[in-house]
């Protein structure tokens, strides 16, 4: 189902480094209700130069929206959520932590460092579109960005 949205679309970053979860949520997003770009990048220390807008990614948009994954490779997504919350230019910016991890120390030190909340990505292909499709329906629906109408 795809809408024609007047405007500047959201703009989503994914950090993740697997290429078949990355494939899935471009699947899931790209008849998204709500017009979208969707900008991945797959380690912990280039998200960082892309958000702090760093050497090649000086002219990209600031992100209203970023899905996390917290196993990378070069620098955790721990770390880069810590940094990103840290930084008074970039802790504004919704952060979904969207991982595997069930682990209940995860989930305590993502909330701890204020991710904004924490998915786990399910096994079933049918199941993580689905959990793709309700953060879509959430984040990009309902949820208010400054500057975005």
């Amino acid at each position: 189902m795809n809408c024609k949205i007047i405007g500047s679309p959201v703009e989503i970053l994914l950090v993740e480094d697997n290429e078949g979860d990355v494939r899935l949520t471009h699947e899931a997003l790209k008849d998204a209700k709500v017009h979208n770009n969707l900008r991945v990048i797959p380690d912990g220390v280039e998200a960082l130069r892309f958000l702090r807008r760093e050497g090649p990614h000086r002219t990209v948009p600031r992100p209203d929206l970023i899905l996390l994954d917290l196993n990378l490779p070069r620098k955790s997504g721990m770390q880069v959520l810590a940094e990103i919350k840290k930084d008074p230019d970039l802790k504004k910016i919704p952060v979904v932590i969207l991982t595997t991890s069930e682990a209940e120390t995860d989930i305590l030190q993502a909330y701890d460092l204020n991710a904004s909340c924490y998915v786990t990505k399910p096994v079933d292909l049918d199941q993580f579109i689905k959990v793709v499709n309700t953060i879509e329906d959430f984040w990009l629906s309902i949820v208010k960005y400054p500057g975005k109408k």
